[in-house]
């Protein structure tokens, strides 16, 4: 079975994934890299504020919330 590449702000809560791409520019993908989202990075959905958004993410042992526009630009695959 073909796993499925998808945005990382489509990711469900409790889920873990692995980081396929990034597809940001500037500074926002220098954000990125800088917080350790590189290529097969594994990530957690832990869950998403009462507002929906932003949604905490577990990455490399550090609790990170990111906003959807930016999760958008974070390509993943669901492990």
């Amino acid at each position: 079975m073909e796993k499925k590449e998808m945005a990382l702000c489509d990711l469900p809560a409790g889920w873990k994934c692995r980081v396929k791409k990034l597809t940001a520019q500037g500074p926002v993908r220098r954000r990125m890299l800088d917080l350790g989202l590189i290529s097969d990075t594994v990530v957690e959905s832990l869950h998403k504020s009462p507002s929906g958004d932003p949604v905490a993410y577990l990455i490399r042992g550090a609790v990170i919330a990111l906003r959807s526009d930016v999760a958008s630009t974070i390509l993943v695959e669901a492990l």
